[in-house]
Order: C-alpha cells, then sequence, then structure tokens
C-alpha cells in the first residue's frame, strides 16, 4: 500500500517537466540499473519493452528505476500501483508533465496533458460531444462510412493500413463533419505526420526531419481548426464533435478560448485514431485465431440487428441496439486486455510519497505497466489464453478494479470511450454479417509493441464472403 509523506509548509510545483528534476542520490536506494553510458537503456526498451519489464521485476521487485529517453523514471508495477497513480485521490500525479516529453511540441494542451481543476473544468465542458443526442448522430455517419469502405473489403487484404485509413476518414466525417474528399485528405496527411513525429527520435524541427514535418502538420492543423471554431461559432455548426466542442461552455458559461479548442480537438483526433487503429486490429487477429469466438459474435449481431436485409445487404446497428451486444463487448474488452493500445502510461510526481516501501522524491518520472498487469498471474488464469468470459460481470466485480485499465481510470479516464466501444460494434457489425475472416494456418505476426501496438507486416488476412 502506499503512503504519503508528510507535506511540507510549501509543497513544490513545476512550471514546466524540466524543471525540478531530482538528484540521482535522492532516488540512489531504489533498486535498478542506468544501462549504456548516455543511450541507458532506451535500445533495450525499444526492442522488446515488454521482456525488459518483464526482466526487470524478476531482477529487482514491483518497484524499479531505469535510465532510458535521458532520464531516470521509476516504474511503479501491479494493480495497487495502478489505482494510486490512476485514481490520484492525493493529487500526487502529474499528466501534464508525465506525458510533456512526449507530446508538448504537437498535440499540447489536449485534455490528457492537463491537470486538476482546469483539467476538471474543460472536461465536462467538453463532455457535452458525447451525450446521448451526438453520439446517435455519430452512430448513423459511423453506419454509412464503415458499410461504404467494408463492402470494398473481400478477399485477401493487410488490415492495418485499411482500418487505419478508415479511421481517419471517419475522423473527418464525426468529428470535424466535413466530407470524404480533398480537403479531409490533406487534414489526413497533416494529422498523420503528427502522430509519427510524437515518437521521432530527433525532437527539434530540423529540416528533412519527421519531427519538422510534424511541427508544420501541426501548424496546418492549427490555422484549419482555428478559422473552423469561429465559423461555427458564428453560424452554427451540426451534431458532429468538432461543432460541439466549438460551442461547448463552462460552469460559468463562458465558451472555450479558441486555442483551447483547436488544441481539444486536435488531441482527441490523435488519441481516438491511433488507439481504435490499434484495437480493430488487434481484435480481427484474435477472431482470425478463435473461429468458435467469430462464430458465437456472428450469431449474437445476427439476433440483433436481424441479419442481412432482401438484397443480402448487411443491416446497420441501430444505435438503441449497442448495448445488446454483450459478448461483442466482452470481445473487445479481452481484446484490449491482451494488446492494450496504452501499454504504459507515464507521471510526473509533485511531491515525495511511498510507496513498496521506498520514498520517490517529488519532480520525479514515474510509470505504470499496464501490459504487465493484463497478464499477470495474480488477477488472471492463464492470461495468454484468449477469452471474453473473464469479463462477465460476477468475474469483473471479484477482480481487483484497476487490474484491466486500458482505458486509464480516475480523473483522466478516457472521455470518448463509449464511442470506441460504438465505432467497434458498428465494426464488428459490418465486418461480420459479409465475411468470414481467416488466416493462414500457423500465422503469427510479429508486433510492434510501442508506442502504440501494431503488426509489423499489417495484418495478413482473408475476409472470405459468406
Amino acid at each position: 500500500m502506499a503512503t504519503l509523506a508528510k507535506p511540507g509548509s510549501s509543497e513544490p510545483t513545476f512550471d514546466h517537466w524540466s524543471e525540478g528534476i531530482p538528484e540521482d542520490d535522492a532516488i540512489a536506494h531504489i533498486p535498478g540499473e542506468a544501462g549504456w553510458p548516455v543511450i541507458g537503456n532506451t535500445f533495450k526498451q525499444l526492442a522488446d519493452p515488454h521482456a525488459f519489464t518483464r526482466r526487470m521485476i524478476e531482477t529487482y521487485g514491483k518497484v524499479y528505476k531505469t535510465y532510458a529517453f535521458g532520464g531516470w523514471n521509476v516504474a511503479l508495477i501491479g494493480a495497487d500501483a495502478n489505482e494510486l497513480v490512476l485514481f490520484n485521490k492525493e493529487k500526487i500525479f502529474s499528466s501534464e508533465q508525465g506525458w510533456g516529453p512526449v507530446l508538448d511540441q504537437l498535440f499540447p494542451r489536449g485534455l490528457m496533458l492537463l491537470d486538476f481543476d482546469h483539467h476538471r473544468i474543460d472536461r465536462r465542458a467538453l463532455s457535452i460531444a458525447f451525450k446521448p443526442g451526438p453520439m446517435r448522430h455519430y452512430s448513423g455517419a459511423l453506419n454509412s462510412g464503415v458499410a461504404r469502405e467494408v463492402a470494398k473489403w473481400e478477399g485477401d487484404m493487410l488490415f492495418q493500413p485499411a482500418i487505419k485509413q478508415l479511421t481517419l476518414d471517419l475522423a473527418a466525417d464525426s468529428f470535424l463533419g466535413i466530407p470524404w474528399g480533398p480537403e479531409a485528405d490533406k487534414i489526413n496527411t497533416a494529422f498523420v505526420d503528427m502522430v509519427q513525429a510524437s515518437v521521432a527520435p530527433v525532437r527539434k524541427p530540423l529540416p528533412f526531419t519527421k519531427m519538422k514535418k510534424g511541427v508544420d502538420g501541426r501548424a496546418y492543423m492549427v490555422d484549419y481548426l482555428t478559422r473552423e471554431t469561429k465559423r461555427r461559432r458564428s453560424e452554427g455548426g451540426g451534431q458532429d464533435m468538432f461543432s460541439q466542442f466549438a460551442t461547448a461552455t463552462r460552469e460559468d458559461g463562458s465558451m472555450l478560448p479558441v486555442d483551447e479548442v483547436v488544441d481539444h480537438m486536435s488531441f482527441l483526433m490523435m488519441a481516438a485514431h491511433d488507439t481504435i487503429t490499434s484495437s480493430a486490429t488487434s481484435m480481427i487477429y484474435q477472431l482470425a485465431k478463435n473461429p468458435e469466438w467469430q462464430e458465437k459474435l456472428r450469431e449474437e449481431i445476427m439476433a440483433v440487428t436481424g441479419g442481412p436485409d432482401g438484397s443480402g445487404e448487411p443491416r446497420p446497428l441501430e444505435y438503441d441496439d449497442m448495448s445488446k451486444l454483450d459478448l461483442t463487448e466482452m470481445a473487445f474488452k479481452e481484446t484490449l486486455r491482451i494488446v492494450p493500445p496504452v501499454p504504459s502510461m507515464p507521471r510526473r510526481a509533485l511531491r515525495d510519497f511511498e510507496y513498496g516501501g521506498y520514498k520517490i522524491p517529488a519532480g520525479q518520472m514515474v510509470g505504470i505497466n499496464i501490459h504487465w498487469t493484463h497478464f499477470s498471474e495474480e488477477y488472471w488464469d492463464n492470461p495468454e489464453t484468449f477469452d471474453p468470459m473473464r469479463f462477465t460481470p460476477e468475474l469483473v466485480k471479484a477482480r481487483h478494479k484497476y487490474a484491466w485499465v486500458p482505458f486509464g481510470g480516475g480523473a483522466h479516464m478516457c472521455l470518448g470511450l463509449h464511442f470506441a466501444y460504438m465505432q467497434i460494434k458498428v465494426l464488428m457489425v459490418q465486418i461480420l454479417q459479409r465475411y468470414r475472416i481467416e488466416v493462414s494456418e500457423g500465422y503469427d505476426p510479429e508486433w510492434q509493441a510501442w508506442p502504440i501496438p501494431q503488426p509489423k507486416d499489417g495484418l495478413k488476412v482473408n475476409f472470405k464472403k459468406l
């Protein structure tokens, strides 16, 4: 269990993640390793982060330190650690300063990069975009957009690039309310450049680097979203997510500043696009490898929708029927357990605290490992096996609340999680009413584990028409 060290008369605060970094001797008592000179363990972690984590835990325990990516990080491992960091009852941890080194040049001031009152106020204002009215609108847009593309997928294909393009196009439609076409393509290009730059090894926007393309992409997005926010405020917008954000108000009735609307929208598109691409790809792979579960989901979907219509076209998933796809939702949850789209989460300690018998100083970067917890035999029987029945209400209730945290937890629980469930259900309804998903016997693609998991070969599947 964690105990909070007694705060002094003035608790430290840091205006930026680069300020107030503790001296090495402040964490000398925490076990761990520095790795190679200068680069530390950076390349070891990038090569196989899950194997690296297992080795560190076996060697040093569930609290350890490692030097990588230019600084020391203290890892806090397990469901109790997840609860301490994500629930953050004592407001010890900063999400803004944890994610800052990775995201602050490209996606600054997004909802995930805000803390405490600022985060609470903006989150409440933005939640209007996920009320039943707008969600019903997104449902219709998703059904038509997904059906249009999935109808083209018969035969052998690389699934990951196809779903990546589809989620970008859906974002232009449902998020921005603009039709597919040249304008959406320009936005998608800028957006992809920003996402790729967020994990580029060169962190300065030097000519011809990914970071330069990302910074240029951000400039384009900021210009476009600024103009559109002002236009939608003056002319009125539609039911798309951007229009909802543009006209959202805070508790005092004031609108969010235009630059904050722009940052929130830009960040949300990034978070939704990359995580949905990863989780949809993972789910297709799991259903191909577990055909008995694929058939169970197909039967459930046919029962809910009534199956294809008289012309053989799949019926759409009505918004009011979303909650009826219990097995489909359980299979999605199990997919997120096996391949969480965000395998680890960084934070920064704003003041001293204790965990696992170690005192950790203010200013220290810390992190939790979601992937490890999702595979720990402390919480899961046969964790390598795909078994959606782990998510029956009875088993969920009996398990540690923070043993499964693909959407985070506490105040920073993913705002768009219900949109993610809806998008995956619509996708499965369209695919499983049309096709049987197959992969070659013995097919076991290598996965890129970090920063967001994806198969390195694009996932070779065959969609065989039913």
